[in-house]
This record gives C-alpha cells, structure tokens and sequence, in this order.
C-alpha cells in the first residue's frame, strides 16, 4: 500500500478492555478520543461445581491477542497505519484470581472469577478469628468488608486446596496476579523477563492493601496467611510499566515494543472515561454486574451504608491518589445472559428488550437475581435467587420485563446508599456499559430513580479511560487530561416518565422480595438435592 494513501490522524493509543464476559481491543485518536476500531471476542465461563466460576486464563490470553490482531487488520483495511499506535492501556475484570507458573509461565489453576462463591466457609472460618465476628473490621485500612468477593480469600482458598499451588509457592515458582497482571506480565516478555506488577486500583480490591499508605499491607498478609512474595508490584495507573515484547500468537508482530502505559481495573477505567475527575461525579456502569462509583477526591470516604471505599485512579507515579464510593451489584447483565443460556426464553440477548417492550410491565412479578447473593448494600451471602408474585397470566415477556426492572432496582438502592453518605443527591446519573444500548432498560432506569439517567453516545467509557491514562503517562505524553483540552460529550437523555408515588410503590414491592431472598443457603456443602450432606 503507497503511504500516500493512508489517513493521517496524529497519534494512537490502544486498549485492552478485558471483562467478564468478554475481551476487546480498542483504538482511539488520542487528540479527539474517537474510537476508530475495535474488535470483540466472548470469554467462556465455567461453572464446574454449584456457585463456582471458573475462567481459563490462557483462553483469556489468546482472546486479546486474538482482538488485537483482527483491529490492527481491520485498521489497516482502513489505511490507517497501526505504527501510529503510542501506547496501550489495560482495564480489566477485577478481583478476579490468578496464579501461575513463572518458570514455565503455564497458570496453576483456572482463573476463580470475581462472582465465585466457593470461598464461603473460607470467609466463616477467618470470621471467626475476628473479635465479635465483624466483617467490616479491616473496613477501616482496605475499605471492604469480609467477603467471597475479594481476591484475599480465593488466594486463601487456592493455597488450601490445590496441591500444584502449594508446591510452586514452597519452591519459589508461584505468582498471583488480578487479570491485569495475568496480562501485563504476558505481553512484556513472560517467563522471558515479564513485568509482574498492578495498578493501585486493581490492588485495593484484594482486601491485602492498604488503601492510605497505598503498599500491601504486612499484617492482612499474616491474617490471610498469603506470601508477600506472590504479590505483583503496585504502581500508579498511568506509567510505563513495561514494553510489548514480540509474540508468536501475534503473527503480524504488530505493536512489538509499544509501551504499556495505562492500567485500571474497569469501574475505575469507566470513571476516568466518563471524565468524573471532581467530588461528588459518579457513573454508574451496566456490565456483568453493576457498579456506581462517586468520586470523592484526595481523601477516602467510609460508608455507613453498606458501599465499599476503594481507589478511583492515580494518574502518574508523582500524582495523588483520588479516591471513590462504590456500589457494587453481583447480577446485571448477567441475569439477561442467564434467560438466554440457562432457561433458553430468548436466543439472544437483544431479544430481551423486545421480549419486555411487547408487555411494558412485570405485571406484579418481581425478581431478585441474588445468584451470587447478594452484594451492596447488604453483603448477604446467604441470598438466593427467586422469582415471585407469579399468577397464571405471568408469561415469559413479564419474566424478561421483571429482570430489566430488577437492574434497576438495585441501582435504586446503591443510589439511594450513596446519597446517605455524600449528604448531596444526585440529580442525573451518567451512565455507560453494554447494558445502555437497552432504551427499556434506560428509561426504567430514570422512572425508578426519578432522576434522568445520562448516556454518552460513544458507550466504551471503560476502553477510553484504559486509553487516557495510558496515552497521558510521562514518556509517553499524547493525551492531555487538562480539564480544558478533554472533549465535551455528546449524550442521550431520558427523562422520568411515571409519578414518583407509582415508583415508591414499585420499589417497595421490590424491598419486600429482597427480604425473601435472604437466609436461603448455608455455607454447608449440599450433596446436589439440596440437602446438607
């Protein structure tokens, strides 16, 4: 091709957005922000025992480089030449765990996703090594509480109960990594020199970090009994952590020796891209789960009501730590993937705002999808899912109906949390994620909420944060975050359209089925009918 003909556009930046569900590959003009390719692969869960999920990190790898190769092609199709790419940034799937070999660079174990509740009787057993069994008791050093959710207890877990990981760890030879790591340590070289480190939002979901002095933390280490030395190095979230080295699963050698300069785990990518750089900016994000996160500056902010405290960004090594509230909801887009794979009702996921548009109502069914129990703001791991206020005349549009409703519920009473502890409403949310392609879905949202609800027209928030800080890292210096020189966003607004009374009435209807789900399971394992073995 005559380099004549190809765009010129000024610098790239890449990202990697790595989620739960699946991975892709972004390009972004690094002066204008707009998205100029991408490319998207599905990751496959595994589900080997009832509240395990599983993911296989080598699946995850060659996802990326598989979304890599296919939007430099289709850049280059495109006549734009991909050697103008300056640098990627990762976001990623967080908390979710992995170990490795770091000799043969081979992973000990399946990934043991973020959802996973295999780790209960982990978390009653260390409960009862905490005086008056307080799971909020280490609230005040990491911002979290006890809970199957962290990556501290699947490590616990993987040290208890899988032999391969006891040994690599008794030799020397063992790594524990967030997917970011997994990832970072993978495309700079590997067993050959790969760079083993995190980023500190990543890192203050471990619930091994404390988030004031911003290092891992000596005395959770000694609670949880995991080895310092597994641990990656913790960086800022916008650096160069290291360079791309050539791979062999990248047939083009494209961006072999592009630095990889950016790393956020995905809600705080999301918070970056949706430019909520002040106090009291929040977005919330409709992926697998759902997650509002509010900005709440320099200093951390411990809820009263159930939200986590965690770190929103600290973009350069010299830079503060900024810091957020978080809402964080287990099942969201999740439930719409578990009508179409699991009860088979749509054969796609966009069925379901048809399916719901066709009724326009849940006809008084209420569904609560505490498949993983239930998260903030009542950390209830007891929690199942149920389906209730079913008559005969119930059909499965009401059931497609009643699961959009039940995202929105739960954004409802993250809100309503985060507004106790801010002391300032909000009077609009922004919003991002797969999820806001769903125009029922977002205008539910708004009549739930009686705010309006604010949708960015360039949805991928998270992929353009990864993309910022990435582009933004010294040595590196293509994209200015300076408040002036950010692009202005064009947006979709929906307004409520139902009378607050109808509203409360609904959400209180929703409380109650809450109530219903909770106290269903015990940490003791079934034999498979249910039964207590």
């Amino acid at each position: 091709m005559a380099a004549s003909n190809r765009v010129i556009l000024g610098p790239l930046v890449g990202a990697i957005d790595q989620g739960t569900s699946s991975t892709r590959f972004l390009v972004f003009n690094a002066k204008t922000a707009e998205l100029l390719s991408h490319h998207q692969v599905e990751i496959k869960q595994k589900f080997p025992k009832e509240g395990w999920v599983e993911q296989d990190p080598k699946e995850i790898l060659q996802s990326v480089y598989e979304c890599v190769e296919k939007t430099c092609e289709k850049l280059t199709q495109l006549n734009i030449d991909i050697t103008n790419i300056k640098a990627i940034g990762v976001s990623n799937q967080r908390e979710t765990t992995v170990v490795w070999d770091k000799t043969t660079g081979e992973p000990l174990y399946n990934a043991v996703v973020w959802l996973d509740l295999r780790t209960q009787s982990t978390v009653e057993r260390l409960l009862k090594r905490i005086p008056g069994k307080n799971k909020n008791f280490f609230k005040s050093r990491t911002g979290l509480p006890l809970s199957t959710y962290f990556s501290a207890v699947k490590i616990r877990w993987l040290l208890d109960n899988v032999e391969e990981i006891r040994h690599a760890v008794s030799e020397g030879r063992a790594m524990f990594g967030t997917v970011d790591s997994w990832i970072i340590w993978s495309l700079t070289g590997a067993k050959n020199g790969g760079v083993h480190c995190t980023d500190v939002t990543n890192a203050s979901r471990t619930m091994l970090f404390n988030i004031h002095t911003l290092e891992w933390d000596t005395e959770l280490c000694q609670f949880f009994d995991i080895p310092m030395e597994l641990l990656p190095k913790v960086r800022s979230s916008s650096e160069i952590y290291g360079l791309m080295k050539i791979c062999p699963s990248l047939k083009s050698g494209a961006l072999t020796g592009v630095p990889i300069s950016g790393c956020l785990g995905d809600q705080s990518a999301a918070l970056v891209g949706q430019m909520c750089f002040q106090d009291g900016q929040a977005k919330n994000t409709y992926g697998t789960g759902c997650f509002l996160l509010c900005n709440t500056g320099s200093k951390p902010v411990l809820s009263e009501h159930g939200l986590l405290t965690t770190v929103a960004y600290k973009l350069g090594r010299d830079k503060p730590a900024c810091y957020a509230l978080e809402g964080s909801v287990a099942i969201a887009g999740a439930v719409v993937r578990w009508l179409r794979d699991n009860l088979g009702i749509v054969k796609t996921t966009e069925e379901v705002e048809k399916l719901a548009a066709e009724v326009g109502t849940s006809y008084g069914c209420y569904f609560v999808p505490a498949f993983s129990g239930l998260y903030a703001p009542y950390w209830e791991p007891s929690a199942r899912g149920i389906i209730c206020g079913l008559t005969q005349f119930t059909n499965r549009n009401h059931i497609a109906f009643a699961a959009l409703e039940a995202v929105c519920f739960q954004t409802r009473e993250i809100l309503d949390a985060m507004n106790k502890d801010c002391g300032i409403p909000l009077n609009q949310l922004q919003v991002d994620g797969g999820m806001t392609s769903n125009k029922i879905l977002m205008q539910l949202q708004a009549d739930i909420l009686c705010i309006p609800v604010v949708k960015p027209s360039m949805p991928e928030t998270t992929a353009l944060g990864a993309a910022m800080a990435a582009g933004a890292a010294e040595g590196v210096g293509v994209w200015s975050l300076n408040p002036g020189d950010l692009t202005a966003v064009t947006c979709e607004r929906f307004e409520p359209q139902i009378n607050p009374e109808e509203s409360e009435f609904r959400y209180a209807r929703w409380k109650k089925a809450v109530m219903k789900s909770m106290g269903w399971e015990s940490a003791e394992p079934t034999n498979g009918n249910g039964l207590n073995k």
